[in-house]
This record gives C-alpha cells, sequence and structure tokens, in this order.
C-alpha cells in the first residue's frame, strides 16, 4: 500500500525566538509526501531540493511507526515533493514534518488527532535539530491553517480563527539563513518589543506582522527595505518571515501579481500565493 500525505506553508505574524510566543498564517504553498515499503533500504528522495538532508525524514518516519505500536521496516521508500524553499523563513521543515507523517499513517492505516501529530512531528524537528524554539507555531499554521497564535514553551494553541482571503507576494533572495547562524543573544533582548506585536496580533496581524518584521529584522542585522517599500506602496502588511531572508507581503485578493510587477521583483525571486483556512 502505497501513502500519501500533504500540508501547506505558513508565513510569520510573530517570531516565537524573543519569548516563546509565536503565531503564523496559513497560506496556499504545499509539500507533498508519498510513503511505501518498496525497494530494498530505507530511501528519502527529497525531489525539490536533493541537497538537503534527509535525517529529519527519516526520524518522521521512525517515529510514526513508534507511535503506531509497529516495528520499522528494514526497508521503505519515501519521497518529498515542495513548493517551500528551504531555509528562507518558510516553514519547509514544519510542513515536511507534517506531510511525511501522514503519508506514513495513511500508509498503515492509522487516524490521529490533527493536532497530535503536529505535536509529534515538532518533536522529530527537535530531535533532528533543525528548530529553535520548536516551531510548534510554524507547525499549527501548516496542519491547521487560519490565524494561529501558540505558546512554544508548552506547545499550546493560545488562539486561532480563520482569515479572510488575500494575496500573499513572498520575495525569495537566493541565499539560505540557517539556524545555527542566528543571533539568539539579540533576537532575546527585543522580548519587550515583540510583546507589544503580541498584544495586537489577533485583532490586527498585518500590523503585527509589519512591527514584528521590523523588530526581528533589526536585531538580526538583515536589511527590511522590501517590506518597507512594500507597506510605502500600500500593503496591508509586510514583514520578513520567520528568520528570513524571505519576505512576505499582504495584499487584497487579486493584486498579487500587479503588486510584485510595481515593486519591480524579479520573476526569480518571487512567489505568489494566498492566505489559507483549514486543510
Amino acid at each position: 500500500m502505497t501513502g500519501r500525505g500533504r500540508s501547506h506553508g505558513s508565513i510569520t505574524v510573530i517570531n516565537a525566538m524573543p519569548c516563546g510566543i509565536g503565531a503564523t498564517i496559513g497560506v496556499g504553498l504545499e509539500t507533498r509526501a508519498v510513503f511505501s515499503e518498496d525497494g530494498d533500504a530505507r530511501t528519502v528522495r527529497i525531489n525539490n531540493d536533493v541537497s538537503e538532508d534527509t535525517s529529519m525524514a527519516g526520524i518522521c518516519v521512525r517515529r510514526a511507526y513508534e507511535s503506531a505500536g509497529i516495528p520499522e521496516p528494514g526497508s521503505w521508500t519515501l519521497e518529498t515533493d515542495s513548493q517551500i524553499p528551504v531555509s528562507r523563513g518558510l516553514k519547509s521543515s514544519s510542513c515536511a514534518c507534517n506531510a511525511i507523517l501522514r503519508a506514513v499513517f495513511s500508509h498503515l492505516g492509522v487516524d490521529m488527532d490533527p493536532v497530535d501529530l503536529i505535536r509529534l512531528g515538532v518533536g522529530c524537528a527537535r530531535e533532528a535539530k533543525v528548530t529553535v524554539t520548536g516551531s510548534f507555531d510554524d507547525a499549527c499554521g501548516c496542519g491547521l491553517g487560519g490565524l494561529v497564535m501558540t505558546d512554544n514553551r508548552r506547545d499550546e494553541i493560545i488562539d486561532r480563527r480563520d482569515v479572510d482571503e488575500y494575496d500573499v507576494v513572498i520575495h525569495v533572495p537566493a541565499f539560505k539563513i540557517r539556524k545555527t547562524g542566528l543571533p539568539l543573544d539579540r533576537l532575546h533582548e527585543v522580548a519587550p518589543l515583540i510583546r507589544e506585536a503580541i498584544d495586537i496580533t489577533m485583532s490586527d496581524p498585518f500590523k503585527a506582522m509589519t512591527m514584528n518584521g521590523r523588530i526581528i529584522s533589526e536585531a538580526s542585522g538583515v536589511d527590511n527595505g522590501i517590506a518597507e517599500k512594500a507597506m510605502d506602496m500600500g500593503a496591508m502588511g509586510a514583514g520578513m518571515s520567520g528568520s528570513g531572508p524571505a519576505v512576505a507581503i499582504v495584499v487584497a485578493k487579486g493584486d498579487g501579481r500587479r503588486f510584485a510587477e510595481d515593486m519591480g521583483m524579479k520573476p526569480e525571486e518571487t512567489i505568489l500565493t494566498e492566505t489559507r483556512c483549514g486543510e
């Protein structure tokens, strides 16, 4: 039997690194996983980025079998395809964990509560050391959609609500930012400023997103010029997503392509998507 799973991406509203509270909004970008017990070895193929380390994917498979109480076979094949660039702050790891776990559980015929599955995926990401905060906020945004605020210190959802339909323009530079290179001391120092953004997140998420982007960009030493230009041109909200370098820009439904063109963004550095509520 072949198991299939998918998950969607999300963008940052509140970065959880300063004080443990994070918030995200789900977007339409997608990761798909296909799993079977075929082959003569344990094989992972990350089709969209063959240079990426496959250890996290293997951890997801192992822990899915452990959760199901079934011995992991000596051979299996996992393939993933994703629309989400790796190490740009667009939740590629969280999305991959969700999709892989769903594929393995689909193969095994196991049903799991969506939030329990997300928590299992967060554990996989922590074991693989691809996350600083545990990324429960990212994983919830990917797995549940809508606007989600979480306490990453306890892996608990603080609040969640649907969002209206908006276009999301994402500027994706060619370079990557790895978690090991983040200035954690400086990020912790801006916690009081981030708490001000947290206070308005559920009532005005795009303003909070813009505030967060300015704060995190300055603390990280990353230029915030793209987001500032977008706001000057009438975006509803704009800011660095995650630890960057990608910048997410929210505009009215149907305006995304025109907005990107007016910004002068290069096609190879631009992703057009939309907000998403639910799977």
